[in-house]
């Protein structure tokens, strides 16, 4: 049986894939009749050989570049962004980087839309409620766009909105317009292969997150069953592929793809749950980055979750190929086999941090679509001293 829903259609033109990305920028620049390109960036990325190439191949029509975004894009470098881009007089942002430049790229485009120019004006444009994705605004015509350059397997450039941090209050905030998913998403292996191994392999395993948590949700679909386990399966050979040769350039393409099918279900209307909710608290209380923060958790949110949704989870476990149906077990195999952190103490939580971590939890909107209901902060703790 079908459960009723609804697919959507975001407002994206294209996705385009395994073509080199400057010379895709160059042909969407044109066709999308934009004349001051403005990069968004970050610092470790501004003097990469690659980004020469998008300046080069961009001519008379490059506006300039910000390079300030640091690690889960605080709302001040954010503000900062938008001034340097306003400055520029940009017509089109183009975000080369991971999901924290994606993000701040997006929050940027929040600020030049409605003219915020300090930390506290972002305040009244928290929260994910801010219209409906597949429905074109009345103000579109007054949003400069993006074009999405990713250099690692975070997926942040199939969403439509995009998280800043507060680092006086220690949470990350979402901020949501159906404009602010990129126009055009770039997806060129060779984008990748400047990003620390580490850091891929990492984004990979929130890639593997995305499409794990929707493939064990009990609000799946046909569709998001096809793409999520189609995902994991792609993701889990790729990952592997370069772990054991990071020279892999199809095997980085596969993972890219990969990345870009973890997030279909979430236009099919399959939620993420609480492992992707406890991610965001612990990389803002914490500082932990979320690739690590999947690496981590994602294990024991499965096993917290197997009573509500054993069915789901064996297809999980298939998509991995383990024949047994414990998902939790082939997730933790494929972290441990690629290196990774295993365990929260392995990344520098503290269990003292729990409580607090927990009630952050709770505030965040991605609970209601866990399998199994999280009833109160103390549900939180049971899951991370379960990952310490």
């Amino acid at each position: 049986m079908v459960v009723p829903g609804i697919h959507r259609f975001l407002m994206m033109d294209r996705v385009v894939y395994g073509q080199p990305a400057a010379t895709a920028l160059k042909e969407e620049v044109s066709r999308l009749e934009r004349c001051r390109v403005f990069i968004v960036t970050n610092g470790s990325l501004s003097k990469s050989k690659l980004l020469e190439s998008f300046a080069t191949a961009l001519q008379d029509g490059y506006a300039g570049c910000f390079s300030g975004v640091t690690a889960h894009g605080p709302r001040q470098c954010v503000i900062d962004g938008a001034e340097a881009a306003r400055a520029a007089g940009a017509d089109l942002l183009v975000a080369i980087g991971g999901g924290s430049v994606i993000d701040a790229a997006k929050v940027m485009q929040l600020c030049l839309r409605h003219e915020i120019r300090d930390s506290a004006g972002l305040t009244a444009y928290t929260g994910r409620g801010r219209g409906e994705p597949s429905t074109r605004p009345s103000d579109a015509d007054r949003w400069i766009r993006i074009v999405a350059v990713p250099t690692t397997l975070s997926a942040a450039e199939f969403t439509w909105f995009g998280g800043a941090s507060d680092p006086a209050r220690g949470v990350k905030e979402a901020f949501a317009n159906p404009m602010m998913i990129p126009q055009v998403v770039i997806m060129d292996p060779q984008m990748t292969t400047e990003t620390p191994l580490h850091l891929l392999l990492t984004t990979g395993m929130k890639a593997v997150d995305h499409a794990a948590e929707r493939l064990a949700s009990l609000k799946s679909n046909p569709y998001n069953d096809a793409v999520s386990a189609l995902a994991l399966r792609q993701l889990s050979a790729g990952l592997k592929a370069i772990h054991r040769d990071p020279s892999n350039i199809e095997a980085r393409a596969l993972v890219q793809y990969g990345a870009f099918m973890s997030m279909c279900g979430s236009a099919a209307g399959v939620p993420v749950g609480v492992g992707h909710a406890i991610g965001h608290s612990l990389g803002a209380h914490c500082g932990v980055p979320h690739g690590e923060t999947s690496c981590t958790l994602l294990p024991s949110v499965m096993r917290w979750n197997i009573a509500s949704n054993p069915a789901r989870q064996a297809l999980i476990a298939e998509a991995l190929g383990e024949r047994n149906g414990d998902a939790a077990s082939a997730l933790a195999e494929l972290v441990a086999g690629l290196g990774l952190p295993t365990r929260l103490r392995d990344v520098g939580v503290k269990r003292e941090d729990f409580a607090a971590i927990a009630e952050k939890t709770m505030g965040d909107g991605l609970i209601k679509g866990n399998a199994r209901q999280v009833r109160t902060a103390r549900d939180i703790e049971e899951i991370l001293e379960m990952a310490w």
